[in-house]
């Protein structure tokens, strides 16, 4: 039997890891078959995998290694592994092969964008996050080798300063979709100035993540544009390396989100005729793998690869994949009948996702992507998970509340230059608002908890059917809607999205939240929660400030204002604990 040894730099705990998923002893309630020893200052603990499938060749077990490091987690590639009895290099298992290169990531508050920047960062890389939105950070905690650049790619002039040793840039703002626009005009523009500001560094190399493409003969002006992009990287005269991929499956992910609410919501599905389409989804943790593979890979410089799972698969497929990995009975048919619109509307209405994210997947769908430019394998062999170990990977990120990122994390903002100062500062003139003062029963750490918790599966502490009837009409308009919740039950931080609001600040440690609104409305609106200590007693202010835009933005507040004096008073005593939350 095989034995392997990991030995750890720091102070190390696993609690999950492995080629499926590893398991601490005590947990353990199955025959052991492939045992591992952790070495830390010279104590060892025995560790072991559950395996796919029969394990015990060289390469099955490089493969349970090659998981370990590719796990989302910081812990999960903290350590180096040695191999005892494998004669297998060392270096197979390191992307980089011992190299840290400085590296320029764009998109980087995006789904695909944080992910990779965690990724990176846990190799060691130093990483530069080019924001969008001055004064905006892909995380809440400062991380070693991690630095924010503010740059609106279609500004070019705030590009003009990006650092000289920058060495290799991953292109992610087709995600963005407040930055880049369907038009193949404007991205085309954006993708224009984004060339002439990495010209100005030491770079060597970019990245591109576009979509797979069978036929370009067919394509909606949307995939059209991201031809109009790969053209524009090929002409830089800069070395450049396409990874295409059709959807990707993750915890968050569009796709993801789209499928489990249409099978959890919907006992009975009619779908178009383009849910037959074939396409090959892929995992987000195999998307970060080969994203990190061909980094300054020589090899891969001026190449194309399509990327995707290991099975060709229909959209209704999916469907029914996630219904026997959830154990529901669905009935899926297609309904050739249904005009294109009404599957548009049918996944807004249905799922989280807004409007334009559910136009791309539609379009994406109704067009066979599945992996044609496979050269990829010659050069990085790999095995991707199956899409139901892909479902597995995620349902285990949501329970353990690991989510990294989502869809939802780009903001909506369309102003050029945003500044993230011309909205944390609530105004005071030309406003309407509502404040409400209540003195807090019961403790302060209650009350900031139920602060800290607002939206999502908890509601809004008040007459929750209106904020529902509120959001069914935002989606009616083109608006996001209450439908995407929020990230994590009780954790905030700036930037998240809870419903239709954006999270602004969060200051738990003084008691202060401040929540901006995205959903359709003729002005702007915050609403914010403080608590304070006035003469030894907690006091909860909770402001509801619109700033409207004209007289519709005025006759829009007056025409809520007899609901808004029920809605937040019940909500400012129920948080306060003078109402008990049933």
């Amino acid at each position: 039997m095989e034995s392997l040894v990991i030995k750890c730099s720091s102070l190390f705990y696993i609690k999950a890891c492995t080629y499926r998923y590893a398991v601490e002893p005590e947990v353990i309630k199955r025959p052991l078959f492939l045992p591992l020893t952790l070495n830390e200052g010279g104590v060892k603990t025995s560790l072991n995998f559950y395996p796919l499938g029969r394990m015990g060749r060289s390469k099955d077990i490089a493969l349970a290694i090659e998981w370990l490091l590719r796990d989302e987690s910081s812990w999960g590639r903290r350590c180096h592994l040695l191999v005892d009895s494998l004669q297998v290099s060392k270096r197979r298992y390191h992307n980089t092969e011992g190299y840290m290169a400085k590296i320029l990531v764009t998109g980087a508050t995006g789904y695909v964008g944080k992910r990779l920047i965690m990724y990176l960062l846990n190799q060691g890389h130093e990483i530069y996050a080019l924001c969008y939105i001055k004064g905006i950070r892909v995380f809440n905690e400062d991380k070693k080798n991690l630095s924010y650049i503010w740059g609106d790619l279609r500004n070019p002039e705030t590009l003009q300063n990006l650092p000289k040793d920058i060495e290799a840039a991953y292109y992610l703002v087709h995600s963005m979709s407040e930055v880049v626009s369907d038009e193949g005009e404007l991205e085309l523009q954006v993708v224009k100035n984004f060339i002439e500001g990495v010209k100005r560094t030491n770079i060597k190399q970019i990245i591109y993540l576009g979509g797979i493409i069978n036929d370009e003969k067919t394509l909606s002006p949307k995939l059209s544009s991201r031809l109009v992009v790969e053209g524009a990287l090929k002409g830089s005269g800069i070395a450049i390396t396409v990874l295409r991929t059709s959807i990707i499956i993750g915890a968050g992910s569009a796709a993801f989100e789209v499928i489990r609410d249409l099978v959890e919501k919907m006992s009975i599905i009619a779908s178009p005729r383009w849910v037959d389409n074939y396409i090959q989804p892929i995992a987000i943790i195999d998307v970060l793998f080969y994203l990190s593979k061909v980094l300054l890979n020589k090899d891969c410089y001026n190449r194309i690869f399509d990327i995707g799972g290991p099975k060709i698969l229909s959209f209704k497929e999916l469907m029914k994949g996630y219904a026997e990995f959830r154990k529901f009975k669905r009935w899926i048919f297609t309904a050739s009948f249904l005009p294109e619109i009404f599957s548009r509307y049918w996944f807004v209405f249905i799922s989280s996702v807004r409007y334009s994210i559910c136009q791309y997947l539609i379009e994406t769908m109704k067009s066979t992507a599945v992996v044609k430019l496979g050269d990829i394998q010659k050069l990085i062999p790999h095995v991707c998970i199956s899409y139901q170990q892909a479902l597995e990977l995620a349902f285990q990120k949501i329970a353990q509340n690991e989510v990294v990122s989502t869809w939802m994390d780009s903001w909506e903002i369309k102003a050029t230059n945003p500044n993230i100062d011309n909205y944390i500062e609530v105004p005071k003139e030309g406003v309407l608002f509502d404040i409400r003062k209540v003195e807090i029963e019961g403790s302060y750490e209650d009350a900031l908890e139920r602060i800290w918790k607002i939206g999502g599966d908890t509601g809004y502490y008040a007459m929750d059917w209106t904020w529902y009837l509120r959001g069914l009409f935002d989606q009616m308009i083109g608006g996001v809607g209450l439908n995407r919740g929020r990230r994590h039950p009780s954790e905030i931080i700036v930037g998240d999205a809870i419903d239709f609001w954006r999270v602004l600040k969060a200051d738990k440690v003084n008691g202060h939240l401040i929540l901006w609104a995205t959903m359709k409305v003729p002005g702007d609106a915050w609403l914010e929660f403080k608590i304070k200590k006035e003469s030894d007693k907690w006091i909860l202010y909770q402001t509801a400030t619109f700033r409207p835009e004209g007289i519709f933005g005025r006759l829009y507040w007056w025409s809520m204002y007899p609901f808004h004096l029920f809605i937040f008073a019940r909500m400012a005593n129920t948080i306060a604990g003078v109402y008990q939350l049933k």
